[in-house]
């Protein structure tokens, strides 16, 4: 995943335009969910037994899907206003 990671931002600074709030943060979002997995795997890996392996694997879900949600919600603010940006053109 770290190449991953390298090979995006290596792109995204070989093309400045692909330099945005929008690309930031959807390479953060990245990040915090290759984090948040890493670490599920090492909870899960020390599960004493089958209920405590569901306990670990519902608390991630839920994890997941809140920030999924946060997520969601950043990413589509940033497109909306790069979108704007882009209509109203250059600042004269």
């Amino acid at each position: 995943m770290e190449s991953y990671l390298d090979f995006v931002e290596k792109n995204v600074k070989a093309a400045p335009w692909l330099d945005t709030d929008l690309t930031k943060k959807m390479k953060t979002f990245t990040e915090q969910n290759i984090a948040a997995a890493s670490e599920f795997a090492q909870k899960a890996s020390k599960a004493k037994d089958f209920q405590d392996f569901w306990r670990i694997q519902t608390e991630f879900m839920q994890a997941q899907w809140k920030a999924f949600t946060e997520q969601t919600k950043e990413l589509t603010d940033s497109a909306a206003k790069g979108a704007t940006n882009v209509m109203k053109g250059p600042s004269t």
